[in-house]
Formats: C-alpha cells, sequence, structure tokens
C-alpha cells in the first residue's frame, strides 16, 4: 500500500481489493525473522534442546527436569565455571574435573549465534579443554542479551569484554547430533547431546 494511500485512504473498492494482497513478488528481497527466531530454528536444526525461561525459578525448574529425564540427580558434574557453581549451588552438584567421572558438563557461553544456530564458548567457560575431551552431554546456561548475528560480532565482543586479558581456546559448539557421513564440513566435529537453559534479561 502506498504512503499517499495509508494517509488518504483508498478510493475504491478495486483499490481496497488490491491492498489486501499479501502476495509479495518473488523478486522482493526476503523478510528477514528476529535473530533470536533464527538462532532457534537453526538450533534445533543442529540437533539442539532449547528451553526458554522467563525467570531464575523456570531456570532452576527446568534444569531439574532434564536431570530427572536423564537420571543425572546422584551423578557427578563437570562445572569449571565457579560463578555458575555459586548460582546453581542450592542443587548441591557433586562436581567433578573428570571427564570419565562425569554424567554431563554444566556451564555458560559467550554469545549464542543467531545466524547458524551454534555457540560461542571460550577458556572462561572450558579452560585449555578440547571439545571432545568434555563429556558428550552439556547443559548451557545463556541469557537472551548474548545473542549476536554472527560469529565474527561474537569473537568483537569477547574483545570488548576482554581488553585487559582476551581469553584463549574460542571456539564454537554447532553439531548437537550425529552427523550425515556425507557431510564433509561437519568431518572431525565433536557431537555433543545439547541442552541450552535460555534465561529472558533484556
Amino acid at each position: 500500500m502506498s504512503l499517499f494511500r495509508k494517509i488518504f485512504g483508498p478510493k475504491s473498492d478495486d483499490s481496497k481489493e488490491r491492498s489486501n494482497i499479501d502476495e509479495r513478488s518473488k523478486y522482493m528481497p526476503e523478510i528477514e525473522l528476529p535473530i533470536d527466531e533464527r538462532f532457534t530454528i537453526n538450533f534445533k536444526a543442529n540437533g539442539g534442546k532449547f528451553l526458554y525461561c522467563e525467570n531464575q525459578n523456570e531456570v532452576e525448574e527446568n534444569l531439574q527436569k532434564i536431570l530427572l529425564e536423564n537420571d543425572w540427580n546422584e551423578k557427578k558434574v563437570m562445572i569449571l565455571d565457579e560463578r555458575l557453581a555459586e548460582r546453581f549451588k542450592a542443587f548441591d552438584f557433586e562436581s567433578t574435573k573428570k571427564t570419565s567421572e562425569a554424567q554431563f558438563f554444566f556451564t555458560t557461553c559467550e554469545y549464542l549465534i543467531g545466524n547458524d544456530g551454534s555457540l560461542l564458548i571460550s577458556s572462561n567457560q572450558i579452560a585449555e579443554k578440547k571439545l571432545r575431551d568434555l563429556p558428550a552431554s552439556f547443559v548451557i546456561f545463556a541469557t537472551t542479551s548474548q545473542f549476536v548475528e554472527t560469529i565474527s560480532e561474537g569473537l568483537h565482543g569477547i574483545k570488548d569484554k576482554n581488553r585487559e586479558r582476551i581469553p584463549s581456546n574460542i571456539t564454537t559448539i554447532k553439531h548437537f547430533k550425529a552427523a550425515d557421513d556425507g557431510d564433509f564440513l561437519s568431518y572431525g566435529s565433536s557431537t555433543k547431546d545439547l541442552y541450552l537453559l535460555l534465561l529472558e534479561d533484556l
């Protein structure tokens, strides 16, 4: 609908009908989804399990459901982030630094990448460990303020937040289920069974 028609209203029934046609030309650019929707679609396509939470209580309720679903209540967990351990101290996790003893890895991330549904992490979360050296199951706690469009934007964000000392071991987690054998881009990647607890903080 033209700007003038919006201001002055349609002149006839014919123009009204034309204004109601919602079909877009095939030559028009695609309507871009909001970053959170794109991330969610891509994250689920990668095989991730997504749990949106409006507050900390919902985060804790969903975490408890994850523990019950996987029978992890009495099991050891690997937590390398002390601030995360403090935030969830009510769960009284039995923590271990040994991958062989841990049933899952509980951590945060640096950023959530909208355009491919991956998660950007660094030594702040995984120290100097390689993804293949961590447990097969991940539970990641993140917030909606951590969305960025691209990996490049996330890398700039890490640099800006850590001007004194930029973290090392920066990598992405993207494959959350077994990749197709024919997908050479996924060859050698470390596939993880991954839950994302996403807290609304905006």
